[in-house]
This record gives structure tokens, C-alpha cells and sequence, in this order.
């Protein structure tokens, strides 16, 4: 029987080099904040139980994870005193679980699953501890990991405390540590403060287990998948990284993009393969797109999904809520929210289109609206399947277009039009013979 896994998210920190009242580990990556990266991380190694350690002066993550984890997970570190004292905290929630435990941190999204499972993995009957490690092209002030003669871990240390000769050692330590739960707690009561700094250090487990005979062993991953988030920078640096991986995996997969470095993902963007995004579109969370479906440039989508075969852009605004149905079209500069477009339908250009139920066949011309919002409450536009609206129409909801109705062009339509009719609401054009060239006559002699 596969042993049960946890997880330990540490997300104390104060993030102080962000430099921003948001806390640090609720900045996006991806459309998502940091800690909920660590959370489906978690949930993707099938972690059966998962806790958070927080600070108390930050409670808007506490919310956060809360409201991911559920209150009863979620405990608070106060004071602050080293990730060592940090891991402990989860003592309470992770008491009487029977099976191993990684720790995992709030502020590294990048890490990939399959460097967890092989953390995971790499527990057994002889290896009592695993340490997560990375060759560093520039290892500067991360802690070292000294290995011994067999390829087992002797020791972590810390750049400061490094010897010389230590500090030539590439292989470095990202913080992700396994143990059984039994094995983690027991190590964490025999750590000590005795250091410059006065904090409870989670790597002292290493020397700790050593002293017990154990065997603790390095798996090691790419430095990119460890990256940590301390300040803007690092954090665009973590973005730029996210944004490549995925333009790869959606390169691979089928999508054409002529220039993928100007197109922008999120999270949970999901395209099919033979879809073809043009430069510059940026992709909010929530959006699929279907096979065969066209993104022209400077578009944007959020929370918007399209099925296959449609047209999208160029500079097309897609809002949450918006569902295109197959062989549809949103054409350049209309904006479209919680609208629910049929089979075939076009929105070609210039209009607005919110709270709407389309039908399928219907054409909507230029600068047409849907008047949703009467300053307190939302209306729904309805257009029925073959409706024809004419290029300059208001429809001041809650109406609805009935099937095969046209509107006349430049209409303020109010009153439910019904099957087949002509909708016109506009002043009777009158023709006044001779105006203008006695209009011109006044002007020239003036």
C-alpha cells in the first residue's frame, strides 16, 4: 500500500523587498497568487493532507489559506523564529498522521511535480530524510550541501558559515525537505536557537539525523523550478520563466503563435491544438479555446470560452462569462461580457455586447449595445437565432429579439420585437429641398 504524503506550506515570511502592502506570497504568478502554486502542488503529489504555517501580521494570507486549505489547517507562527520553529507549528494538525511529509514554500511556484515525487520516492527503508537540491550557476548565499565520501548528505551550511573550500560547492539547498511525520517532528524537538541569529533552523534536522545514523539523501532538480520570490524583480524573473514553459508546452502541442514571446498566459489557460494566436494576446485566468479557433493581436480574454472554429480580434475584449459557440465572430473592437453567443453568429466591430443570450445565425452590426445596466441592477438582452441588427442599434434591456427579426439600423429598441418583424425607433428623416444651397449662399456672403 502506496505510504499517505503531506504537506507543509510555509508562508510566514514578510516579504518586506517586495515593497508593497500586498504580502509577499499573494503576489501573482500566472494569474494566481504564489501560495495557492504551492497548494496544487501540493494536491498534484496527492499530498492527503495539507497545512499552512502563516504569520500573524499578515491576514489576508491566512484568508487565503483558509479559505484553500480550510481554517483548521492553517496555524500561525508568532513571533517569527526560523523555518525550523515554523515546520513545528503544523505539529498540532499533522499529529497522528501516518505517513511522510515534504516541506514546501509559499514563495517558489516554479517547482515542477515530478521533483516532488522524487523527493517522495526517494524515502525508504534505508533513506530516512531527503533534501531537495540544485547546482547553482552562481551559489553565492545559499546553503551548501556537503556530501559524503558515499554520495549520502553530511551536512548542510549556511554561505556564511562556509569554509572556504565549502564555498566552491555548487550543489546547493532549495529548502524542500521529506521525512516520515513521526522522524520530522522527533528531529524538530532536538533543534536548538544556539546561532548568531537566534532562530530555529530547519536544515539543523540534517545533522541532527546524521547523529541518529540515518541516511539522508540529495535528489536534486534545475534551478529554474526552485527559484525563490524575495522582490519585484525576482518576481518578474519567476514570471518570465512561467510565461516560457507554457508558450513551450503550447508550441508543442500543435498551437501556431509567429511570435510566442509576446503572448500571455495564465495559469489555467488552456488552448487545443490548430488554434493560432497572433502577437500580442494576453490570456486572463479562465479562458479554453477549441480547436481551429483564431486569436488576432492585441486582444484580450478573460474567463471567456470558445469552441471551435472562431474568430477572435484583432483588438477584441473578451470578459468573464463569455461563451462563443462553434464558427462565431468577435471582430475588432467589440468587448463582450457574460454574452452567450450562438452557432455561426458575428459581432464583427465596434460594439458592446453584456448580459446577452445570442442565438445562432445572428449578425450584429457596428456600434451596436446592449444597454445592461440601469445604474443599480444588470438587464438581459435576448436575440433570437437569424436576427439581423442594424449598425447603430441600442437595445435597452431586458428586451428580447425575436428569430428572424431585423432591427433597423441606428434603432433605441425598448419593447420585445417579435418573430420576423421589422424593429425601427428613430426620428422620420425629412427632407427640406433647397436648404443647403441657400445655407451656402448665406455663408460665402457673410
Amino acid at each position: 500500500m502506496p505510504q499517505l504524503r503531506g504537506a507543509v506550506i510555509l508562508a510566514a515570511g514578510h516579504g518586506t523587498r517586495m515593497k508593497t502592502a500586498l504580502p509577499k506570497v499573494l503576489h501573482p504568478l500566472g494569474g494566481r497568487p504564489m501560495f495557492s502554486w504551492a497548494v496544487a502542488l501540493a494536491r498534484e503529489v496527492n499530498a492527503a493532507l495539507i497545512c499552512a504555517v502563516v504569520s500573524s501580521k499578515s491576514g489576508p494570507v491566512g484568508q487565503l489559506a483558509a479559505q484553500d486549505l480550510g481554517g483548521g489547517a492553517v496555524m500561525v507562527q508568532d513571533p517569527p523564529q526560523g523555518t525550523g520553529d515554523a515546520v513545528r507549528m503544523a505539529a498540532g494538525v499533522l499529529e497522528g498522521f501516518e505517513g511522510d511529509v515534504v516541506t514546501l514554500y509559499a514563495d517558489t511556484p516554479l517547482i515542477r511535480a515530478d521533483a516532488i515525487e522524487q523527493v517522495f520516492n526517494a524515502l525508504g527503508d534505508d533513506v530516512a530524510l531527503v533534501v531537495l537540491g540544485f547546482e547553482a550557476a552562481d551559489p553565492g548565499a545559499y546553503g551548501r550541501l556537503v556530501l559524503a565520501r558515499d554520495g549520502t548528505l553530511e551536512a548542510i551550511v549556511e554561505a556564511k558559515d562556509a569554509s572556504e573550500e565549502q564555498k566552491t560547492i555548487t550543489l546547493c539547498n532549495s529548502g524542500v525537505m521529506a521525512a516520515s511525520s513521526d522522524l520530522l517532528f522527533s528531529l524538530l524537538d532536538e533543534i536548538t536557537n544556539d546561532n548568531a541569529n537566534g532562530e530555529y533552523y530547519l536544515t539543523d534536522i540534517v545533522a541532527l539525523a546524521r547523529a541518529r545514523g540515518l541516511k539522508v539523501v540529495v535528489v536534486t532538480t534545475p534551478e529554474e523550478d526552485v527559484m525563490g520570490v524575495n522582490s519585484q524583480a525576482e518576481l518578474a524573473a519567476a514570471e518570465a520563466v512561467f510565461q516560457s514553459r507554457t508558450r513551450a508546452s503550447w508550441l508543442a502541442s500543435g498551437v501556431r503563435m509567429a511570435a510566442p514571446d509576446t503572448v500571455y498566459a495564465s495559469w489555467d489557460t488552456k488552448i487545443a491544438p490548430d488554434c493560432v494566436v497572433d502577437p500580442f494576446v494576453v490570456f486572463g485566468p479562465g479562458v479554453r479555446l477549441d480547436a481551429g479557433t483564431h486569436v488576432r493581436s492585441f486582444s484580450h480574454l478573460e474567463g471567456a470560452a470558445a469552441e471551435e472554429n472562431v474568430s477572435i480580434g484583432p483588438f477584441a475584449r473578451l470578459r468573464p462569462g463569455t461563451a462563443l459557440s462553434a464558427n462565431t465572430k468577435v471582430g475588432n473592437f467589440v468587448e463582450t461580457k457574460n454574452a452567450k453567443v450562438g452557432d455561426g453568429s458575428k459581432i464583427s466591430h465596434l460594439s458592446y455586447v453584456g448580459d446577452a443570450i445570442i442565438g445562432a445565425g445572428v449578425n450584429i452590426g457596428a456600434g451596436t449595445i446592449t444597454c445592461n445596466y440601469d445604474g443599480y441592477d444588470k438587464h438581459t438582452t435576448v436575440i433570437k437565432a437569424g436576427a439581423f441588427i442594424g449598425s447603430n442599434t441600442a437595445l435597452v434591456a431586458p428586451v428580447s429579439i425575436g428569430a428572424g427579426a431585423v432591427i433597423g439600423s441606428g434603432s433605441v429598441i425598448t419593447r420585445d420585437v417579435s418573430d420576423d418583424a421589422l424593429g425601427v425607433a428613430r426620428g422620420r428623416q425629412k427632407d427640406i429641398e433647397g436648404w443647403a444651397e441657400a445655407f451656402r449662399k448665406r455663408k460665402t456672403r457673410s
